[in-house]
């Protein structure tokens, strides 16, 4: 079951977020540009609708694969 992804809650404390990241750094630049909902949209059909556990969302993972490119980031562990 494909669910989209809610909106974020953040703590008062997020404000600091515009006061550390700085408005040229790359990852907020494409936060700005970028709608990543084509992705829900592209696996809409791939989910059934009204059977299963809910999925993680692909916006999620997406991100997640992008920043892993963007900082060549590994997830298996060095020995």
């Amino acid at each position: 079951m494909l669910l989209q992804q809610q909106k974020i809650q953040f703590s008062e404390f997020s404000r600091l977020y515009d006061l550390i990241v700085p408005k040229e750094n790359l990852l907020r630049k494409i936060n700005e540009l970028i709608d990543f909902s084509f992705i829900y949209n592209e696996l809409l059909d791939k989910y059934c609708q009204d059977n299963g556990r809910a999925a993680e969302s692909p916006v999620r993972m997406f991100k997640y694969l992008l920043l892993k490119t963007i900082f060549t980031v590994s997830d298996v562990p060095k020995a």
